[in-house]
């Protein structure tokens, strides 16, 4: 199964990154106010670059004068699985399971947006209705 990761990145604006394995390479979104489990939680993603997939592993620092120039901490890493849909399509539901995200989870491509996304945790099991985003390192 492809793998996915979230980093916690301390740049500029504190944010997390998910990225998705993929042809190759990580799919990549900035979500400004994290990942969550609550079904209610409708976080903005928005799509940056295809990064290479060995930076899946990375931690540490990115310099000053660079662009994201901050620390970044792995988060959550895990496998997952597409249970329908695509990228190609605008909605691509998947199945992830990582040590804190867990279950179906999709991403939906906001209309006229070429880089907003929605990325939003299914009703199943793994559901957390009073999950409080926490941060692994500061």
């Amino acid at each position: 199964m492809p793998y996915f990761v979230v980093h916690e990145h301390h740049a500029r604006n504190l944010h997390f990154d998910l990225r998705l394995e993929k042809d190759g390479v990580l799919k990549s979104w900035a979500l400004p106010k994290g990942p969550s489990m609550n079904p209610a939680d409708k976080r903005l993603a928005i799509m940056v670059e295809d990064h290479p997939l060995d930076y899946g592993d990375f931690e540490g620092v990115i310099p000053e004068g660079h662009y994201g120039a901050g620390k970044v901490y792995i988060w959550d890493k895990g496998e997952y699985n597409t249970v329908k849909g695509s990228i190609e399509e605008g909605q691509w539901e998947i199945n992830m399971e990582g040590n804190i995200l867990k279950g179906n989870f999709v991403l939906l491509k906001l209309k006229g947006r070429a880089d907003q996304w929605l990325f939003i945790k299914k009703k199943d099991k793994f559901a957390d209705h009073n999950f409080k985003l926490f941060y692994r390192k500061s």
